[in-house]
């Protein structure tokens, strides 16, 4: 019976082992149980695709919810489209739509037809009896206060919000990024868009991107919220056709799953990319996000031109804004460098073993590394000990050599690496973005030395604004890592914490709670030590990115000083002129009534005076010196001191208080060959 129950596991008169005795033999099996593991066991072993691994774990590309996902889905295709630009050196031009898409849309479009409800009481969004008689009752109270504070004039709240939407009310939406830069290989596009860790973009170098992922995690995203794909349409320079792909993604195997790739007629000999994908999304949750992300950008980048726009049925919800070009200076390629020995892993060292054409040990560490000579490197042979020479075979290392290479590599002391691999935006282009977005009264800008942390250089530039239009009172504050923003996590970053906790504003004559403060840092570094998942902060445990970040904003700050001292001077001598210009009408008329009495005295009474003296009083007398003649004498002396005084200011500070207009050059039309000289103020380019 007991047999029967267990579902026959045994034979009827089979002798049964002990359970003890047949778990012992499962597991020792006289140490042979794990080379003899039944098929069963072995199956029961999965591998995870790349892509499988990011549609589990999307919040780690920044896809948490539907509204964040839309503003990621947007921010991975702008950025993929500036660096396309800008590898050719070609002004971005950038056109993104973002339409909405209704539900019954969107059921059109899959081919699926609207089902209305049949039981409401099965859906997120019904409301019992109950629950609607104690909405609409607190509604009927609300409205009575609102009534009675009307009619005692006190202030009336806004009425309380709708019911939202039930987890069943999606809303989609078709992002579409276009931009004027490279292209892709017509061969190519599947697999650039449609399998995940797959690029042209590792190696190390200054990056925009943050995973590799790019807009294959739009993919990835589409797959799991609409089941849609991608579109896109590519074409590179001189090419006479237009590559068309329509595709997804098989998340299992992490491979494209092509549905059309044609070539088609480039009669317009366009270049460039324009992508394509619906996604659900809620633009009204990171509306403000998106719109900040685009004006963000535009500072960081006035050399580009974005177009966006945003889509509906409704009318009242389109929205279109030109970020407009302010400048065609564009900051230089970022270039592919070597590694660092200080940051050098053991994994990392095999992998550059692996990959090298050099054969010898020698040869290996000058090629390989920055910073090592020859010189240099027959010192670290000789440091290595024993079974180390210059004409050591890489490929026959031991693991316990490479250890020691990577010991002595940390040990070590090396040159630091410049920065010539890297590409800030330039305090040109960051000075210009500021006033081309924000309008700032005042704006000061510094760029710092290239400096190292981990073996990686990085630059910090920085600017501070005061004033401005659409700006709030007190700090604002903008963040950019690798020349692109970050708007999330923005508590912990070192940026916000720099300038809240280590700059004391004050002592720069900057009110930090009544003033409008624009902060501007861009960090671009080859290795961005981002923190947490979602790599939206830089962290604030980094001493050499902490220093650098406050030395910089210290530096514009110290600029602003010296402008506001100026302002405030000027706008004392215009203070003390207006005071004198409004005492000289009394003063005029004291003059004229005090010579008057001394010209009706008679000559007997009159004490002798000077000739000068006498012939003044000869001309009160004939009423040719009056009292505007007193006014009109005094206010050009007041003009004259003004202006002396002013002129004294500005030989002693070197700077010319005169008039100042700005000043726009147009560029010339058709191509030319030109020389930039680059300052950290202005650009002067030569065209022979």
């Amino acid at each position: 019976m007991d047999d029967a129950g267990d579902g026959g596991a045994t034979a009827v008169g089979a002798k049964k082992k002990p359970a003890t005795e047949a778990a012992k033999g499962k597991v020792t099996g006289k140490g042979k149980a794990s080379s003899k593991a039944s098929p069963e066991a072995e199956s029961s072993l999965k591998q995870k695709s790349p892509a499988e691994f990011f549609a589990e774990n999307k919040n780690i590309a920044g896809f948490d919810n539907p509204g964040k996902s839309l503003y990621t889905t947007l921010r991975e295709l702008v950025e993929n489209a500036l660096d396309s630009a800008e590898s050719i050196s070609e002004l971005p031009d950038i056109e993104i739509t973002i339409e909405e898409i209704t539900k019954s849309k969107f059921n059109t479009m899959i081919g699926l037809v609207d089902q209305e409800r049949v039981d409401e009481a099965l859906y997120d969004d019904f409301e019992s009896a109950k629950a609607r008689e104690k909405r609409l009752a607190k509604e009927a109270r609300f409205r009575e206060t609102q009534a009675k504070n009307a009619a005692l004039g006190k202030k009336v709240k806004d009425a309380p919000a709708a019911r939202g939407k039930g987890r069943g009310e999606a809303s989609f939406f078709r992002v579409t990024c276009k931009d004027n830069g490279r292209g892709m290989p017509h061969e190519d596009i599947p697999n650039m868009l449609g399998r995940v860790l797959s690029g042209t973009k590792y190696g190390l170098r200054q990056t925009r991107g943050k995973f590799g992922l790019g807009a294959k995690m739009a993919l990835i995203w589409s797959k799991m919220s609409t089941g849609l794909p991608i579109e896109i349409k590519s074409s590179m320079k001189e090419q006479n056709y237009i590559s068309f792909c329509r595709l997804d993604i098989d998340i299992h195997k992490n491979a494209p799953h092509v549905h059309v790739h044609e070539k088609r007629e480039n009669k317009d000999h366009w270049h460039g990319a324009e992508i394509q994908v619906i996604i659900e999304g809620n633009w009204t949750t990171h509306r403000s996000r998106i719109l900040h992300y685009m004006r963000q950008m535009a500072v960081i980048t006035p050399y580009a031109q974005f177009l966006f726009r945003f889509l509906s049925d409704a009318p009242e919800k389109n929205l279109m804004i030109k970020f407009t070009r302010r400048t065609d200076v564009m900051p230089p390629v970022p270039l592919l460098t070597k590694h660092h020995p200080s940051a050098v892993d053991l994994l990392l060292l095999k992998r550059l073993i692996a990959d090298t054409t050099k054969q010898n040990l020698l040869q290996f560490l000058q090629h390989e590394f920055v910073n090592i000579r020859k010189a240099h490197a027959d010192r670290l042979i000789g440091e290595m000990g024993s079974g180390f020479s210059a004409e050591t075979t890489v490929k026959s290392l031991t693991s316990q050599q490479l250890v020691r290479i990577q010991q002595l590599f940390r040990e070590v002391k090396f040159d630091d690496p410049s920065g010539n691999c890297l590409s800030p935006a330039g305090e040109y282009n960051l000075r210009l973005g500021i006033i081309k977005e924000l309008h700032p009264d005042l704006v000061a800008t510094h760029a710092s030395s290239p400096q190292v942390f981990e073996g990686h250089p990085f630059i910090v530039e920085a600017g501070v604004s005061i004033g401005g239009k659409d700006v709030k009172q007190g700090l604002n504050i903008f963040r950019f890592a690798n020349r692109i923003p970050l708007l999330f996590e923005q508590g912990a970053d070192v940026i916000t914490r720099t300038a809240l906790k280590r700059i004391n504003w004050s002592s720069y004559k900057i009110n930090q709670q009544q003033d409008k403060i624009g902060v501007f840092v861009s960090i671009v570094s080859t290795k961005i030590p981002f923190k947490g998942t979602g790599k939206e902060y830089i962290g604030d445990d980094i001493t050499e990115i902490a220093s650098a970040v406050k030395s910089a904003l210290k530096q514009c700050c110290l600029q602003l000083k010296s402008k506001i001292v100026k302002r405030l001077q000027a706008r004392e001598r215009q203070d003390r002129k207006r005071n004198l210009n409004k005492y000289i009408p009394d003063v005029a008329r004291a003059i004229m009534e005090t010579l008057g009495e001394i010209a009706d005295e008679s000559p007997p009474k009159r004490p002798r005076y000077d000739k000068e003296d006498e012939e003044l009083l000869e001309k009160v007398n004939s009423e040719e010196v009056t009292e505007m003649t007193f006014r009109d004498c005094l206010t050009q002396h007041v003009e004259q001191v003004d202006y002396e005084m002013a002129l004294e200011y500005a030989m002693q500070s070197g700077v010319s208080e005169g008039p100042r207009e700005a000043i726009y050059l147009n560029s010339l039309e058709g191509s030319y060959k030109s020389v930039d000289f680059q300052s950290p103020t202005f650009v002067f380019r030569f065209i022979p």
